[in-house]
């Protein structure tokens, strides 16, 4: 049969060809998706049950439930003191996965140009294709901690840019942007009149009273900037698939357009459970002091075997290892880790060619789980 040339360009990210090969393993220890192991609050869990009890598994308004989107324009104005009409600049959508790919989807024509800065989740870079899109990747470097130098940026705006995507805390390496380099990125999307694409899942998980600054902290930016985020990882609801994106008028009605044609709307029971996860009384805090403990019991560990190096994250899940003095290429690195001591981890190639050298550390599983990794990994390097 036939199958489009689109369909064909999209292949499978290395992190799933991890994921899917450790699970060929009995005793693996898999530290490859940003998935956090910890429950959803009961809470969460029962609004859900009640709003099924009561009948509430239909339909809803295409573009989400008008509470849900009430109560998330007030958790922005709350935190950035920008409001947003709930009925006409706010979307809920299937997770933010799906707003980012509306929003790219109502903004780009075939031939436009995206900016990403690498290390990059790759979604990113598929998605703007998929849309018909031309990814420009922008190189940063662990010397700079990952921050994307400005002058690069504006060297590669062109008349065909159209938007910026950038996310903070970042995935894969735990950096967060700083408030001189944010304020920058905003001025030169303003300048310019492209969009910047805020992908913000992460900002609950900072550590080290690291401050957390948003896009929206710029003067008069509301009008250039999409603002996306999630239930997913600070209420550990990944599976309910909830996200929301916050952005012009003009770019919302598109976008729910386009997902009445999609998915009509996001799943109700779903969106009844975040109404109560954004009421703001869900106690997470156990969750960063968790995940605090074991970004310190990893890091610590990978700092003690000789080759490996990595910086302590200053945001998400995630550690980025330095294995260049090993020798090997992220992918054998992790295909050899896996064949040899049964651990997943992420080709740092995963994320950009200026990746090459790194693996990528979840530490979205227990701490015993993360000692007997520690553990392997460094039986592994003994063996090289």
């Amino acid at each position: 049969m036939k199958i489009s040339k689109a369909a064909r360009r999209i292949q499978p990210s290395l992190t799933r060809r991890l994921f899917d090969m450790a699970k060929e393993y009995d005793n693996v220890i898999d530290f490859t998706l940003g998935d956090p192991d910890y429950k959803t609050p009961k809470k969460i869990i029962e609004s859900a049950k009640r709003a099924m009890d009561e009948g509430k598994t239909k339909y809803s308004a295409n573009a989400g439930l008008p509470e849900l989107r009430s109560i998330i324009s007030d958790c922005i104005y709350n935190e950035n003191k920008v409001k947003y009409d709930p009925q006409s600049e706010i979307i809920v959508t299937v997770g933010a996965m799906e707003a980012l790919y509306l929003t790219l989807f109502c903004m780009l024509d075939p031939g436009d140009q995206v900016i990403i800065p690498a290390p990059y989740w790759i979604n990113y870079v598929h998605m703007v294709q998929m849309c018909g899109g031309v990814p420009i990747i922008i190189d940063s470097y662990e010397s700079n901690n990952f921050i994307v130098d400005i002058n690069d940026i504006k060297n590669a705006i062109t008349e065909k840019t159209t938007a910026i995507i950038l996310n903070s805390p970042n995935n894969p390496t735990g950096t967060v942007y700083d408030k001189n380099t944010v304020l920058e990125l905003c001025e030169t999307a303003k300048k310019n009149d492209i969009m910047i694409v805020w992908d913000e899942c992460y900002k609950s998980i900072l550590y080290d009273d690291t401050e957390f600054v948003s896009v929206l902290d710029a003067p008069d930016v509301k009008s250039h900037a999409v603002i996306i985020n999630s239930c997913s990882k600070k209420f550990s609801m990944t599976g309910w698939r909830i996200g929301y994106a916050a952005a012009p008028s003009e770019l919302v009605s598109n976008m729910t357009k386009i997902q009445e044609n999609l998915v009509a709307c996001a799943p109700l029971p779903s969106q009844y459970a975040a109404i109560e996860a954004f009421r703001g009384d869900i106690d997470t805090k156990y969750m960063l002091d968790g995940f605090t403990k074991r970004r310190n019991k990893l890091v610590e560990g990978i700092n003690g075997i000789n080759k490996l190096s990595c910086k302590y994250p200053k945001g998400t899940f995630y550690a980025f290892v330095n294995i260049k003095r090993t020798g090997l290429g992220s992918e054998k690195f992790a295909y050899r880790l896996l064949e040899s001591q049964q651990v997943a981890v992420v080709p740092g190639i995963t994320y950009g060619d200026c990746c090459e050298g790194f693996i990528r550390i979840a530490y979205t599983v227990d701490e015993d789980k993360i000692e007997e990794g520690i553990r392997r990994i460094r039986r592994f390097i003994q063996e090289l």
